[in-house]
């Protein structure tokens, strides 16, 4: 589907989130509806997933669709519940239950409540910016980990078993347990889910985009649910082996959408454990959201750049009313942003409509959603954390080169031993330490990036530090930002180390704006990648 057959080209651009309707509200309502049919089911299994009811997770993205949506930096993104965040929600609602998921449900939802005024203070501070401080190979370790973490967590409620073990490397031991003692009916659902994920682009070709995956996986496990009479509790035999289906199996919603509105608890937001998930949920939520902003930047046909600042406010409000009335943590989400744009959506209010679609679904169709399998969402969700973790991941990484693998490896691994924000602390402690090992120059690690100058002939003259790595990548930004013009002139004449995060950013630059650079060749890369990192050919 081209823009141009859904609706008028779009001849002047929006500003802000209020303009663009009158001349885009057709190309944005069916790329908003399209969207709400991946979105229901990742709602739904997101809120599960994170030991939150299934409202939590659809009221997240009405929310984050009906109000946070018109008022956002980001044109083309999706706001709503992610996958991303379910490690920090479930370890929040185990942590401070201590055993009672309804205590913890509330006892998170205080955390979030306070996370999210801290969202804000970002936002109007205009932190956005220090995205751009994690190294590229900490942020892809961090996002493999959550997916190795979901994946554990998953497989077993997909095979119908409650798991004995709760961190992740005893859970992906327990998955031969798991796989022994399964309930045949409910993992016969569980597993279609995932080969209907996997396959729905091969099978359903140019029409995957309007059968989404995760749409079809619900639908299949409907009609399994009725066939099996997963409604009504029984009993039946399999190879000798007497097994149970009951209502456990199926999504639960309250009778009344609004009778779902559920209140924090902030009898223990004082506790350690909730200043540490207080912590977790501003720094890697806002991070997430973040990122994705930029991704999709890179995706927009029009390369409109987001407001981050604005953007991050905007979804502190939007996570503080969430939290209010018992909704899971909101970012602009990745995989439903990128559907946005390849439906054809052109301003803020496709979000709007993927909120209005949401709200009509559970408002009008909640018997029908009280059918859907919890094996099927389960399904969904190991796909998403396989592909966040697989082994193409980590070729990639190795392209990159050994130093990016490196710390790739071990961000994640100190994830899965400790927590996410141990895990990306040491990730960064390593990424510094690569640094030195490979020879960055040590006195330049805190050094200020060095202001540009404007020359006569209007170009925009920058001389690069001797260091050129994630830490500077700030002050790089700000430069070429305050250039204000499209030429210009980068000298790396006197670097002798640019590590792989700087060169994703002069990747970018330069795939944006016209730049001549000087004295680059000088210095070694570590692999054939556009990317990787470089050194000084004689020290």
């Amino acid at each position: 589907m081209k823009f141009s057959d859904v609706g008028p080209v779009m001849t002047e651009l929006p500003r802000d989130g209020l303009t663009g309707l009158s001349q885009n509200w057709r190309a944005d309502l069916i790329s908003g509806l399209l969207v709400s049919l991946i979105a229901l089911p990742l709602c739904l299994g997101i809120a599960m997933a994170s030991g939150f009811p299934a409202y939590g997770g659809v009221v997240t993205a009405i929310v984050g669709g009906l109000i946070v949506g018109p008022l956002c930096g980001a044109l083309l993104t999706i706001k709503g519940p992610a996958a991303g965040l379910i490690a920090i929600v479930l370890a929040c609602v185990e942590t401070l239950g201590q055993g009672d998921a309804s205590a913890g449900y509330r006892y998170t939802l205080a955390v979030i409540v306070v996370a999210s005024l801290i969202q804000v203070v970002f936002g109007v501070l205009k932190l956005g910016r220090f995205a751009d401080f994690f190294p590229s190979s900490v942020v892809h370790g961090m996002l493999a980990a959550i997916g190795v973490i979901i994946f554990s967590k998953q497989i077993h409620p997909m095979l119908g078993v409650k798991p004995m073990a709760r961190e992740p490397i005893p859970l992906l031991l327990e998955i031969p347990h798991s796989v022994a003692i399964m309930n045949p009916e409910v993992a016969l659902v569980g597993f279609l889910s995932v080969l209907i994920v996997v396959s729905a682009t091969t099978v359903f070709g140019r029409f995957a985009r309007y059968l989404p995956g995760p749409l079809v996986a619900v639908i299949v496990g409907i009609a399994l649910c009725i066939y099996f009479d997963f409604s009504h509790p029984h009993s039946y035999k399999w190879y000798s082996t007497d097994y149970t289906v009951d209502q456990r199996f199926l999504v639960t919603l309250p009778d009344s959408f609004f009778n779902g509105i559920t209140f924090p608890d902030f009898g223990r937001i004082l506790s350690v454990s909730s200043f540490e998930f207080i912590l977790l949920f501003a720094l890697i939520g806002s991070l997430e959201s973040l990122l994705t902003c930029k991704a999709v930047d890179a995706l927009d046909p029009w390369a409109r750049k987001s407001n981050m600042n604005r953007d991050l406010l905007a979804i502190g409000c939007g996570n503080t009313l969430c939290s209010l009335i018992g909704g899971l943590p909101m970012i602009s989400e990745v995989v439903r942003s990128s559907a946005n744009i390849t439906y054809g959506a052109r301003t803020r209010w496709s979000n709007f409509f993927h909120g209005a679609s949401l709200l009509a679904f559970v408002l009008l169709l909640t018997p029908v959603i009280r059918l859907i399998p919890n094996a099927a969402l389960a399904g969904v969700l190991c796909v998403t954390g396989y592909r966040l973790a697989s082994p193409l991941r980590f070729k990639h990484a190795r392209e990159i080169g050994y130093d990016h693998l490196g710390v790739f490896v071990v961000t994640i691994i100190a994830t899965l031993l400790t927590d996410l924000l141990l895990g990306v602390l040491i990730g960064l402690l390593s990424e510094y330490l690569v640094c030195l090992y490979l020879g960055a120059p040590v006195r330049n690690l805190f050094s200020r990036f060095p202001k540009g100058s404007l020359m006569k002939d209007g170009s925009f003259y920058i001389v690069l530090p001797k260091l050129c790595f994630f830490g500077n990548v700030i002050g790089f930004k700000r430069e070429v930002a305050s250039a204000n013009i499209s030429r210009l002139i980068l000298d790396f004449s006197n670097c002798t180390y640019i590590d792989n995060t700087f060169m994703n950013e002069l990747v970018s630059v330069q795939s944006s704006q016209d730049v001549r650079i000087l004295g680059l060749d000088r210095l070694r890369p570590i692999s054939g990648h556009k990317e990787a990192t470089r050194r000084v050919l004689v020290a």
